[in-house]
C-alpha cells in the first residue's frame, strides 16, 4: 500500500509535534513537511505536492483560507483538511469556498483525524459532526417550500389558483374573486 504523504501548517509549534505524533502510528501515513504560516505553506506544498495539507485557518501573513485557495489553484489534486478551532457559518463556507474538502474542529481525537485524513486523500468530503451538524441546519434553512418544489413552472398566481382547487373551490367560486374572473380561473384550470 502506497503511503499518503501529509502535510501540517500551524503557527504553533507544540500543536504540528502532537500532530504529527498522532499520525506516526498510522503506517500509511509520512509526513513530508510542516510550516508555520501560509506563505511558507504555499512555497512548500506547491514544492512537495503532498496528498493531503493539514491547515490552520489563522495564522501569520497569508491565513489559511487564501493560502487552500492558492494551493488548490495551483494544484487541485492536492486535498485540504482544515483543522482549526473555529466553528462559525463564514470560517466553515469561506474554507469550503476556498476548495477545503474537510474540516474537522481542533478538538478532534486521534481515530477521527486519522479517518479524515484518509477520507481526504480518497478525493472525499469529510466535517466533523459539529461542522457537519452547521451545515445541516443552514441547507434545511434554504429549502425553498414544498409546493415551489412540486410544480416548478408555475406562475404565482397559477399556484394561487391550484391552492384554490385544493381547497375544493369550484370554477364559479373562484371566479367570483374580485381579482380573478371566470374566463380567466378557467384557463387556469385547464392548464
Amino acid at each position: 500500500m502506497e503511503s499518503i504523504h501529509v502535510f501540517i501548517v500551524d503557527d504553533h509549534v507544540l500543536y504540528r509535534e502532537g500532530v504529527r505524533k498522532m499520525l506516526s502510528v498510522a503506517p500509511d501515513i509520512e509526513i513530508v513537511g510542516e510550516a508555520a504560516s501560509g506563505d511558507e505553506a504555499i512555497a512548500q506544498v506547491l514544492t512537495l505536492q503532498p496528498d493531503v495539507v493539514l491547515m490552520d485557518l489563522k495564522m501569520p501573513g497569508v491565513n489559511g483560507i487564501e493560502a487552500t485557495r492558492r494551493i488548490l489553484y495551483a494544484s487541485p489534486r492536492i486535498g485540504v483538511l482544515v483543522l482549526t478551532m473555529f466553528e462559525t457559518d463564514e470560517t466553515v463556507f469561506a474554507a469550503m469556498r476556498a476548495g477545503a474538502r474537510g474540516y474537522l474542529l481542533k478538538d478532534a481525537d486521534q481515530e477521527e483525524v486519522l479517518r479524515a485524513v484518509k477520507a481526504v486523500s480518497r478525493g472525499e468530503a469529510i466535517f466533523s459532526p459539529a461542522i457537519a451538524e452547521r451545515l445541516i441546519h443552514y441547507f434545511a434553512a434554504l429549502r425553498p417550500a414544498a409546493a415551489d418544489l412540486a410544480f416548478p413552472e408555475l406562475t404565482e398566481r397559477e399556484r394561487e389558483i391550484l391552492h384554490l382547487i385544493a381547497q375544493g373551490r369550484t370554477h364559479r367560486t373562484r371566479a367570483r374573486d374580485p381579482s380573478l374572473d371566470r374566463a380567466r380561473a378557467q384557463q387556469y384550470r385547464n392548464r
